[in-house]
């Protein structure tokens, strides 16, 4: 797939498909994340224009099994790999 056919990334996206903000079509290439200048692997939603990303808050989940999400603030940049 090259760059041309390559979907844009959104503004915000979740990789939760439950999440109204999962786009599938975005996810058939690997994605990076760069948190102020550091690139992470934890990354489970972001918002480039509200400087925000939800990470894991370690091995904590909720009663559903699901992982406790904290949101840490910041510069965002998304980019293909």
């Amino acid at each position: 797939m090259t760059e041309a056919s390559a979907p844009a990334l959104p503004d915000r996206l979740s990789i939760d498909p439950r999440s109204p903000h999962h786009v599938a079509a975005v996810f058939e290439r690997d994605i990076g994340i760069r948190f102020n200048g550091k690139e992470r692997f934890d990354v489970e939603e972001y918002c480039i224009s509200e400087g925000w990303v939800r990470v894991p808050a370690g091995k904590t989940v909720d009663r559903k099994g699901q992982p406790l999400m904290i949101k840490l603030k910041g510069v965002v940049e998304a980019f293909y790999k």
